[in-house]
């Protein structure tokens, strides 16, 4: 089959092959899948770099990649599957993460098969497409792990999204929608029409009006951009308000290469028992197994579409990771073998 390899760590453009190898073998638990499409998440860029240097410590590899084949979300059809396997046969479209640690490592997704356990997949709705459902896996996640106990959305809440026309802030949009909230989405002008299609009440121009100075205040605050401070964020904040931060420092722009964004979750996680507007920090990662089912059900009612900006053939990965550093992608950039 033909896949991407990464043999080490680098720039995408030096460090990733398209090349012929083998079909990845499967286990009794696993699945082995035809790919018919896999995303861009916007953490690739740090995966394939291996920068900041501390995510080498998370299970990918500290010299080169433990897994070379990157690529963390894709939807295909089922090629055969373990003895184990109950859920799934041959020919069935699927959707699903193909990480089996976490989102810092190559899950194998830029590839024409992969295997991935079968409690990582779900049956991809009919009502969307193969490059739609590979956009939602990590991204989908993310939100609703972010969205759990004192962070739960509640119906006619004020919810205030900073950087709403991205991967993960479109899928917010909707997820905060469907939970009956009052959405307000902020970016850039030339994506407000995108964030407003996707049901926000309101749209702020971020180059043209600070909302934390605005006098409006918001129940929760999703910050998936990373460009607000939590000063500057408490005072756009409700008295019972909650700041939640989903991005990071993307593509090594401020130049941490050691820790990159860590110390900063550090410093909010280590001060939220004292700040109310920070919520709860640490908590147990949410069960993929419960949440791509409630991922599924929001699919197949229309309640959450998601939105492919552009395509690339898998010889481009490369490119499509250099166009998703420009930083103008609307919705997600997805990879067709």
């Amino acid at each position: 089959m033909k896949a991407i390899i990464q043999d080490s760590y680098g720039l995408p453009n030096d460090v990733l092959r398209l090349r012929e190898i083998d079909l990845p073998a499967i286990g009794d638990d696993d699945v082995l899948v035809r790919v018919r499409a896999a995303s861009v998440h916007a953490d690739i860029w740090h995966v394939v770099t291996g920068r900041p240097y501390v995510l080498r410590l998370m299970g990918g590899g500290f010299s080169r990649p433990k897994n070379p084949v990157p690529g963390t979300d894709m939807a295909g059809t089922v090629e055969a599957v373990g003895r184990n396997v109950t859920r799934f046969r041959p020919g069935d479209e699927v959707f699903g993460e193909t990480v089996k640690a976490n989102q810092w490592t190559n899950g194998g997704a830029f590839a024409e098969y992969v295997s991935v356990r079968h409690d990582a997949l779900e049956h991809k709705p009919r009502n969307i497409s193969f490059e739609q459902a590979a956009g939602v896996p990590t991204s989908g996640l993310i939100v609703l792990n972010n969205l759990r106990g004192a962070r739960r959305i509640r119906p006619g809440q004020r919810v205030l999204i900073n950087g709403a026309a991205g991967g993960v802030g479109s899928l917010a949009v909707q997820i905060a929608k469907a939970a009956g909230a009052v959405v307000t989405g902020v970016d850039s002008a030339a994506k407000l029409d995108l964030v407003r299609s996707l049901g926000a009440d309101r749209v702020i121009d971020y180059t043209k009006e600070d909302f934390t100075r605005s006098g409006e205040r918001y129940d929760l605050i999703i910050d998936v951009a990373s460009t607000l401070s939590l000063a500057d964020s408490r005072r756009a904040l409700a008295p019972t308000g909650v700041y939640i931060l989903i991005g990071h420092d993307h593509y090594g722009k401020a130049g941490r290469r050691v820790l990159g964004s860590l110390p900063r979750f550090f410093l909010l996680a280590a001060i939220s028992p004292f700040v109310p507007q920070l919520g709860k920090m640490f908590f147990e990662p949410l069960d993929r197994r419960k949440a791509m089912p409630v991922l599924k059900e929001l699919l197949e009612a229309g309640r959450l579409t998601p939105v492919v900006d552009r395509t690339f053939p898998l010889s481009e990965v490369p490119a499509a990771i250099g166009y998703l550093q420009e930083g103008t992608a609307r919705g997600k950039i997805v990879v067709v073998p």
